[in-house]
């Protein structure tokens, strides 16, 4: 593949268009995850009170950051990357230049990453103003790199599907049929152990459930070898996933 340092180009032509809308972005990001914390957590935290010897807000943020990157990392490259591509024309612009077009799907997917790391950075700071906060100032940082790498998975898978797509009716089945499952079986609201033990063996196939693990180990301070598993599982995924999207964008570019 042909990958080059102008991917930094086409990641900084999506943040200087997106300076002029950064204000609902913003408010965009933060209003699903604020609701599922406000809700679950406060709402339904009241009446659970204590989880595992802490209050269920403690359990609750690591996974809802996750989500918040996935889901904006997602949108962004299935949504977005539609929009540039078929209505915008932006990818032929692009590719017509020195930029390849896997330095043009590359670039997006980077953006969609970034996209997510900042949704997830806002519900961080909801949940510390909250006074929920990482163990340490270290839990942070590994925080931030978690959602890096959370994002560029879910960016890539989202680019595969965008790959695939006719039109904007086609990204609902990715988000009803894989976003939404993920989002109540990977242990984001409750922990995983009272569901049957098939249902325990399909959340282990679903990537949202190992980056939550992480992020909850990170958050609380309580790490196990098991992460290994965990990390390994989003590592390889990602990378096929990242080469596969790169290659069907690439394919669906230049016919």
């Amino acid at each position: 593949m042909n990958f080059s340092y102008r991917i930094i180009y086409v990641f900084w032509r999506n943040m200087v268009s997106y300076k002029r809308f950064i204000l609902t972005t913003f408010l965009a990001s933060l209003i699903q995850p604020l609701f599922y914390l406000i809700t679950f957590g406060i709402g339904m935290g009241a009446y659970i009170g204590y989880f595992g010897g802490k209050p269920y807000l403690y359990f609750l943020v690591p996974g809802v950051l996750i989500t918040s990157v996935m889901m904006t990392a997602s949108f962004e490259c299935m949504y977005g990357t539609f929009v540039k591509m078929i209505h915008e024309k932006l990818y032929d612009s692009l590719i017509a230049t020195p930029v390849s077009a896997e330095d043009a799907v590359a670039g997006d997917i980077a953006w969609g990453a970034f996209r997510g790391l900042v949704s997830g950075g806002l519900m961080m700071i909801v949940a510390i103003f909250m006074g929920i906060l990482p163990v340490s100032p270290v839990s942070v940082l590994l925080l931030v790199l978690l959602m890096i790498i959370v994002g560029i998975l879910f960016g890539s898978l989202a680019m595969i599907v965008t790959s695939f797509a006719p039109n904007f009716d086609f990204f609902n089945y990715y988000s009803e049929l894989v976003i939404t499952p993920m989002l109540f079986f990977s242990g984001v609201f409750f922990p995983l152990d009272k569901f049957p033990d098939w249902m325990k063996t399909l959340s282990q196939f679903m990537p949202l459930t190992h980056a939550v693990a992480i992020s909850r180990a990170i958050f609380l301070g309580e790490y196990s070898r098991g992460l290994i598993f965990n990390f390994l599982v989003i590592l390889i995924l990602e990378t096929l996933a990242f080469f596969i999207g790169v290659r069907r964008m690439k394919k669906r570019l230049i016919k």
